[in-house]
């Protein structure tokens, strides 16, 4: 610090932070008391993991054998194995490639391209289920799963790898051709592994929505995991076979979480050295542009306007007797409410940890976050079903109330408020708190004035992420919802699942409405983070 910080006439008679002295400022608020928080977070944030380990134990190693060994198990396992083996893949080079396309060719109007790739994740799963069942009866069964999930999940893949491409220094690339190296071979060998941890993390986020997904699969008749689950909920409530299949759920996605770790590797992705940053060279397209062209407005057209084309379409056919107010009305408010309540909470409970991890980093610190990180993987279903067990046994009180559903919502979604807080603080350096204080502020206020307006955007940023999942949450909210809950979502299921299709369009139709914006806001923050 500079010399007229720690003059004698710059700060308050009393203050204890001054920089002349060599003090240590002091935090807003005690590192203990942050840390104390941030455990009981973490320990509730284990609730739903304790509660599927607790089921399998106190069913016995003998019943639990005999309810996970059994031709339906290995079924509802196969399906599932397939419907991750096959959409993944799809996910990948749909994505990787879309984005090759959009960030590394000359290819014309690549900036619509941009976001109209990214357009088919404001649609919920279910929502799209729910237009290529109107528009092709007949679906079912695995490739139809595969469909639905792959245009519903693609973008998921698609944005990092954008993101990736477009902060790529390409020295390297020219480099490689330089030495004699081919468009195809460049790509393969060398832009393709550096794409590593963009494909592992979609890859990851993919297949952790498709075993947690609910609403599409039941629309057309594939049974996985959750939606065996979700029937043995209904039938038996929270029957021992339900929670044996929740068991293995949960091991798939503690597999799933493993394996992306794995597939980082140790290589090194970051550029070492002084300089500018190179700008890409786009690639010409030649007698590829047409083709191109064609393949991105079939891929759009597919993902994005078909569901929005059916959903249109029975909203006219409906008239206007589907927007009743008596229906309508309660549906959107109890939906921003939810969403808007659940976003701050999730945005306020994310903040200690945040905190740690940004000014406090440690091995302590990294543990508590990487819990929040493996409930988050978790099924909604499991979430849900462990909030329901938990709060029957041990506080029946508050059973299918609003702040069991909220608390289901934090959990779920917490990670979405955490990576954007800690951004946020990383970027408010804590010596402009230092030198608020040495002007005499106390603690709280400089923390108010800087840290917290500083890092407001990245809150406001992870906080309208929380709210977006929150709009589109389905399984959690039919499990744990109040009597008398009406939210889109769960509206739009009901009159799905009685064949009322024009009567769920217009709830379907605010869903991509409300998710639009969001979606563009995500789409922005990457084009950010790689500098764009």
């Amino acid at each position: 610090m500079t010399t007229d910080l720690s003059a004698p006439g710059s700060q308050s008679k009393g203050s204890t932070a001054t920089a002349g002295k060599g003090k240590r400022p002091r935090p807003p608020f005690g590192v203990s008391t942050v840390a104390i928080l941030a455990i009981l977070i973490a320990v509730f944030s284990l609730v739903p993991l304790g509660y599927v380990v607790y089921m399998t134990a106190a069913t016995g190693w003998d019943t639990a054998v005999e309810l996970i060994v059994r031709p339906r198990v290995g079924e509802l396992l196969l399906n599932t194995i397939m419907l991750v083996v096959f959409t993944v893949p799809l996910c990948l080079i749909l994505g990787v490639g879309g984005a090759w396309l959009v960030e590394r060719t000359q290819l014309r109007g690549h900036r619509w391209w941009a976001v109209a790739l990214a357009a088919p994740l404001a649609i919920p799963a279910f929502v799209n289920s729910y237009s290529w069942v109107s528009a092709v009866p007949s679906l079912e069964g695995i490739w139809s799963g595969v469909l639905i999930a792959t245009l519903s999940y693609f973008p998921l893949v698609y944005i990092p790898a954008a993101a990736t491409l477009g902060r790529l220094d390409p020295a390297i690339e020219q480099s490689a051709a330089s030495l004699g190296l081919g468009p195809w071979a460049v790509f393969f060998r060398v832009v393709l592994p550096q794409l590593r941890i963009a494909m592992s993390g979609g890859a990851l986020l993919v297949a952790l929505h498709l075993l947690s997904e609910y609403g599409a699969f039941a629309m057309i008749r594939f049974d996985t995991f959750t939606t065996a689950i979700m029937v043995q909920f209904q039938s038996t409530f929270n029957g021992t076979a339900g929670n044996m299949l929740a068991s293995v759920l949960v091991l798939l996605c503690l597999i799933l979480l493993m394996a992306e770790v794995k597939s980082r590797g140790t290589a090194r992705y970051a550029r070492i050295g002084s300089g500018a940053q190179a700008k890409a060279t786009r690639l010409a397209l030649g007698g590829y542009q047409l083709p191109a062209h064609l393949g991105l407005l079939a891929l759009s057209v597919l993902a994005f306007g078909l569901p929005v084309w059916v959903v249109l379409r029975w909203v006219v056919a409906g008239g206007a007797g589907v927007w009743a107010a008596d229906e309508f009305i309660p549906a959107l408010l109890q939906t921003l409410m939810y969403g808007t309540i659940g976003a701050a909470v999730t945005t306020l409970v994310a903040f200690p940890m945040a905190y740690l991890a940004v000014r406090r980093p440690s091995w302590f610190s990294k543990m508590l976050e990487l819990s929040n990180y493996v409930t988050s993987s978790l099924p909604g279903i499991v979430v849900g079903l462990a909030f329901v067990t938990v709060s029957i046994r041990v506080v029946p009180g508050v059973y299918q109330t609003a702040a069991v559903l909220i608390a289901a919502y934090v959990l779920l979604f917490l990670p979405r408020a955490l990576v954007n807080l800690r951004s946020g603080l990383a970027q408010a350096p804590k010596e402009l708190d230092e030198a608020a204080q040495s002007l005499g502020k106390a603690p709280i206020v400089s923390f108010i004035k800087v840290t917290l307006r500083l890092t407001a955007p990245a809150a406001a940023g992870g906080a309208a992420l929380v709210f977006l999942a929150i709009v589109n949450e389905l399984t959690a909210t039919l499990l744990l919802s109040p009597n008398g809950t009406r939210t889109l979502a769960t509206e739009f299921w009901n009159k799905s699942s009685e064949i009322d299709y024009a009567g769920a369009a217009p709830y379907a139709l605010l869903m991509i409405l409300i998710s639009a914006p969001m979606t563009y806001l995500l789409f922005q923050q990457s084009k950010k983070v790689a500098g764009q």
